[in-house]
């Protein structure tokens, strides 16, 4: 298991974090990492993860970023590396300080934060690419819990958010802001507090589905955790220990863990019978 180690002087009694991020799809991912201002960019900004691979990649103390997996990556002939699904448009695999172009799950984390905490979600904003769940090691007390969405939602995905590869399959669901730019949909302009940017008819499509996840902007109620400072965190992508494909045409899906059954969205709401209790069987089978 490769792993990248960032060398910094802490303050004294400050604890950075350990991710570990781990490929449970049936395919490559290329995770990308990027550091909010202010915060120094690891040891790492991008790299792939084979099917059933693991990396570990070190933070320090006070850090703030986010993390996402790339999909349906190639290098072109003239050697220019992009993807699908979250590029970052560094044109190599290293993203070198940019972000991942929507829709992309994405994994946010501000370490070592107000109250000694540290803060994280996992957010569907910018809309969906596949499934992502995120463990605190040592976590299960109060707000230090599992959060991520288990659920293959391109499949579901409205006709007017998908984003289709040639022969017509959803490999990614986009937000409803990036799809019509409105302002009621982007909580911007007229809309940009809590008490004008209300959940909509999209928003509700990925909370329904993904209840932990941030759904839109002003999501926070439901959707943002913390743990003491020091933890360590398991980014799973695809999470499972089945491994399974729902079919050969939607290489995207999720399965349960230790069940084979596959978490799908049905519907136009994606709406599951229990998705708190999903989560937690999906945590416990990646911590054994």
């Amino acid at each position: 298991m490769a792993i990248w180690v960032v060398f910094l002087v802490l303050i004294s009694g400050a604890r950075g974090a350990t991710f570990t991020f781990t490929n449970n799809c049936e395919h490559t991912v290329w995770p990308g990492i990027l550091a909010s201002a202010g915060s120094p960019a690891l040891a790492t900004t991008g790299f792939a993860l084979e099917k059933g691979e693991s990396t570990t990649v070190a933070a320090p103390a006070g850090w703030s970023g986010r993390f996402w997996a790339r999909t349906l990556c190639a290098t072109d002939s003239a050697g220019r590396f992009a993807c699908r699904t979250g590029d970052c448009g560094s044109g190599s695999v290293d993203c070198a300080g940019s972000g991942a172009a929507p829709p992309a799950t994405l994994a946010e984390f501000t370490l070592n934060g107000a109250g000694g905490l540290d803060f994280y979600d996992v957010s569907l904003v910018d809309g969906y690419n596949l499934p992502v769940l995120v463990v605190p090691r040592g976590g299960g007390a109060g707000t230090c819990v599992a959060t991520g969405c288990l659920v293959d939602l391109n499949g579901a995905c409205p006709a007017e958010l998908k984003l289709a590869d040639a022969a017509g399959d959803g490999v990614a669901c986009r937000s409803a802001c990036e799809a019509f730019g409105k302002p009621e949909f982007c909580c911007s302009g007229a809309y940009a507090t809590p008490d004008t940017c209300r959940p909509t008819a999209y928003s509700q499509f990925f909370k329904n589905a993904c209840p932990r996840a941030y759904s839109y902007a002003y999501d926070d109620g439901t959707s943002t955790f913390t743990c003491p400072a020091g933890t360590s965190y398991l980014v799973t992508f695809c999470p499972t220990t089945a491994g399974q494909k729902s079919s050969e045409e939607n290489p995207q899906a999720a399965p349960l863990p230790r069940g084979g059954a596959l978490v799908k969205a049905s519907g136009a709401a994606g709406q599951l019978s229990n998705p708190a209790a999903i989560l937690a069987v999906a945590a416990v089978g990646l911590l054994l």
